[in-house]
């Protein structure tokens, strides 16, 4: 698959070159690298240039993105996976439980990676897997994939920078304080590939907002909004402050009420990585966790965090 795109160059960009420019709309050292290789990868007005060429005003610059090879580890595995929204840049998934993102040692073909190389198959177009945001294998909702390489480099730095809005929504187990903010840095446990814990030696910064929507039945409905992405992040901060997700296996292991950690990537906020236009997203809660709250609609609450 090509992706073409085009920039006219204007008096702001004259003299700048042409790795420069593409510095500046996004574009990684790696992709560029990809560009110089490409027989069409970089032209300017037609002809083909190299990053170190000089632009002048009026210049049409454009790029060719060729993948030609899909994620060929990867096996398809036709799955029903709702799509929020799609177009040539982007990809947003409504992720159900029980489904991991990427295939693993003893579990090669039922992940998103599967299902997603699946769909791309029956539209007999090259499968590359980028995710950009991560959910554990049981936590649901909203997740972005990139369709092309820039988007991928865009869509990614603005992960690292803190500039995509990720709203979730959590059952605590308890009544959650108002609202509040748990700054606490976490580590991988010891003796453990999987659990995390608060570690204030070797823990890396974390930092969590959340926000009580509701209280029933003994539990809280919170919104919850990310600072940093760390691994387990929102459960371990929960236990943390003596509410834990309800159905957390590893955390809080009571699955009386629901058989997984209640936890859901409700709404995503973010600008396109190619148009620049604000993108927002939301889906509702589960079943499984609606059905706890069922009264409760979180898109009539301001977020207050």
């Amino acid at each position: 698959m090509n992706t073409f795109f085009q920039y006219e160059i204007n008096d702001s960009a004259d003299g700048l070159t042409v790795g420069a420019y593409l510095h500046g709309q996004g574009y990684s050292e790696n992709l560029l690298k990809k560009l110089k290789k490409a027989e069409a990868g970089l032209t300017v007005n037609n002809q083909r240039v190299f990053t170190n060429y000089t632009l002048s005003s009026g210049d049409i610059l454009c790029t060719n993105i060729i993948e030609e090879t899909a994620s060929e580890t990867i096996v398809p595995t036709p799955m029903d996976i709702p799509i929020v929204y799609e177009d040539r840049d982007i990809l947003i998934i409504n992720k159900p439980s029980g489904l991991a993102i990427h295939p693993s040692p003893g579990n090669y073909t039922n992940t998103l990676a599967n299902a997603m190389a699946a769909y791309f198959q029956t539209k007999n177009e090259p499968f590359v897997y980028r995710c950009i945001n991560r959910l554990d294998r049981d936590t649901t909702g909203l997740l972005i994939l990139a369709r092309h390489a820039l988007s991928a480099c865009i869509l990614s730095e603005r992960i690292r920078s803190r500039s995509i809005t990720r709203t979730y929504l959590g059952i605590a187990d308890g009544l959650l304080p108002e609202s509040g903010v748990i700054d606490q840095p976490i580590a991988r446990a010891a003796g453990s590939i999987i659990e995390r814990e608060i570690n204030e030696e070797t823990g890396e910064p974390a930092r969590t907002h959340y926000q009580r929507l509701a209280y029933r039945d003994g539990c809280s409905l919170a919104m919850i909004r990310l600072e940093t992405g760390r691994t387990h992040q929102i459960r371990v901060h929960m236990k943390s402050i003596g509410h834990p997700l309800l159905g957390d296996f590893i955390y809080h292991p009571d699955c009386r009420r629901i058989s997984r950690q209640a936890l859901h990537s409700f709404a995503l906020d973010f600008l396109h990585p190619i148009t620049g236009r604000p993108m927002h997203f939301d889906v509702p809660m589960p079943p499984d966790m609606a059905s706890l709250f069922p009264a409760e609609d979180p898109r009539r609450y301001n977020w207050q965090g």
